[in-house]
């Protein structure tokens, strides 16, 4: 990925743009609750989450609605992002093949529906925020900086994704499988402090868990962001960003002829 090629983005913006929110419409045309699906989708899951760990499990974590709706979200954007991505280009078959322009625009502008769907998710926290009064601290100014180290990192999983599933259709199926490991995986519903200190260091090696742990600390807790999170988090972000370039451009000139 050079300079250049950052130029060249930049100016097809409207077009990424364009093809985002076209994506994001199309989602919710002739059905019933439209828009409304990006907030039930998140209550509904908070609310049987949050009745098993509060109460079957007895999970005892301050403000754990929030605390378990935020990991929630983040996730949401992560699954949608690299699902939607991964199918960027075998969906679009007849622009791939007569149309020419960069082709990871698609698995862009796929991860930027997925964040506009994430919108939505984040105005339901926003009210849970305001009921269960929990006010926003001056550390609030990191978020976005965790936003991008989410974006980036999903563009490059998204990239790679879309590239191997252009020559191997089971990629998309693998790595479904591999969401819901990841789901389970990932301090969601728990504290990465319930693992031991040697097994701690494992859950940790997944940028998204430090993702989710730094939203905390930042919107929820009000403290800082730990700066070995920080450090983890953009080093990772720019190793999975390159990665998947290294891939789709790799796999990017037999696109037209395998789709």
């Amino acid at each position: 990925m050079s300079v250049k090629h950052i130029v060249n983005l930049y100016a097809y913006r409207q077009l990424i743009w364009q093809l985002a929110w076209s994506e994001f419409k199309l989602r919710y045309k002739n059905s019933v609750l439209g828009y409304f699906w990006s907030l039930l989708e998140p209550l509904l899951m908070l609310t049987v989450l949050y009745y098993v760990f509060s109460h079957l499990m007895r999970m005892q974590i301050e403000n754990y609605q929030l605390f378990l709706l935020l990991g929630i979200i983040i996730w949401n954007f992560l699954s949608r992002a690299t699902s939607i991505g991964m199918n960027s280009i075998v969906g679009k078959p007849s622009l791939i093949k007569k149309i020419y322009f960069p082709r990871d625009i698609f698995v862009i502008s796929s991860c930027i529906t997925a964040l506009l769907m994430s919108v939505f998710e984040s105005i339901v926290f926003i009210l849970f925020m305001i009921y269960f009064k929990v006010p926003l601290s001056i550390y609030i100014i990191q978020a976005p900086i965790i936003l991008i180290c989410l974006l980036v990192l999903s563009v490059g999983l998204s990239l790679a994704l879309a590239a191997l599933n252009v020559l191997y259709r089971d990629v998309q199926f693998i790595w479904a499988v591999l969401l819901q490991a990841g789901y389970f995986a990932t301090p969601i519903m728990y504290a990465v402090e319930i693992f031991p200190a040697n097994l701690r260091g494992i859950v940790l090696l997944n940028p998204v868990a430090r993702v989710i742990i730094a939203a905390r600390d930042t919107i929820i807790y009000a403290s800082p962001m730990q700066t070995e999170d920080l450090i983890f988090m953009s080093i990772a972000s720019v190793v999975f960003l390159l990665i998947g370039y290294a891939i789709f451009n790799k796999i990017e000139p037999r696109f037209a002829e395998e789709i």
